[in-house]
């Protein structure tokens, strides 16, 4: 973990959060600047910088963190729609280089979206 990941810092417990998802493998928390009415960042535990890191040897982990989006938008009934997102470098907006996954919902996204 580097020491300076603020999210690594979240998924140590050193900074509180507002979870809506914790296990060993994963943590979902919603943002402090939501950009949706509902807008929760799932992270991995483990430090990875972005998608652009990502290979063959994170497909488990991928599969849980995209298993885990799903339980959430189940359990706040996001049945009308929801949008997940991964920034990947300073350009397209990553602002945090931890591996992240934007869940979004609960009005009309536009697209293109940026």
């Amino acid at each position: 973990m580097p020491d300076d990941c603020l999210f690594c810092k979240i998924a140590s417990g050193a900074i509180p959060s507002k979870k809506a998802h914790e296990d060993d493998l994963v943590l979902a928390f919603y943002d402090i600047a939501p950009a949706a009415p509902v807008h929760i960042l799932v992270i991995p535990k483990q430090h990875i910088p972005s998608a652009a890191a990502l290979g063959e040897q994170h497909a488990a982990l991928l599969g849980h963190l995209f298993a885990v989006i799903a339980k959430l938008a189940a359990e706040l009934k996001l049945d009308d729609g929801f949008r997940v997102v991964s920034n990947v470098g300073e350009l397209a907006g990553q602002s945090v280089p931890h591996l992240h996954f934007h869940l979004l919902s609960g009005r009309a996204l536009a697209w293109p979206p940026g």
